[in-house]
């Protein structure tokens, strides 16, 4: 899985030791990893970098009994696909994590 980034959140990812996702602010109902580097780039640098100035992407893994209790969605062109996780999934999400979150690009 792939997520763009921004630098608070990361800072969070960071403070958990690359382990973890901070729980959803009021407002984030949902946790939208997505399915492809060339997408979370695409997100990272024109919305994380305009709303923060700096947008990175992340890569982590998920055990694929997590990963496959949810459907992956088409929000845009062929490559804008991300999962919907609920924001009361975010624990379960975190304990199926398979090693640690890493910043694979950044922007900014």
């Amino acid at each position: 899985m792939f997520r763009p980034t921004g630098p608070e959140e990361l800072k969070l990812v960071e403070a958990s030791g690359f382990a973890k996702w901070p729980p959803r602010l009021p407002g984030q109902p949902i946790f939208y990893p997505v399915t492809n580097q060339r997408y979370a780039a695409e997100i990272a640098e024109r919305w994380n970098v305009n709303d923060s100035g700096k947008g990175y992407v992340t890569r982590f893994e998920v055990r694929e009994s997590f990963a496959s209790q949810y459907e992956i969605h088409c929000v845009g062109a062929r490559h804008h696909t991300e999962w919907w996780i609920p924001a009361a999934d975010i624990d379960a999400l975190n304990e199926a994590i398979v090693g640690r979150i890493e910043v694979v690009q950044e922007f900014g």
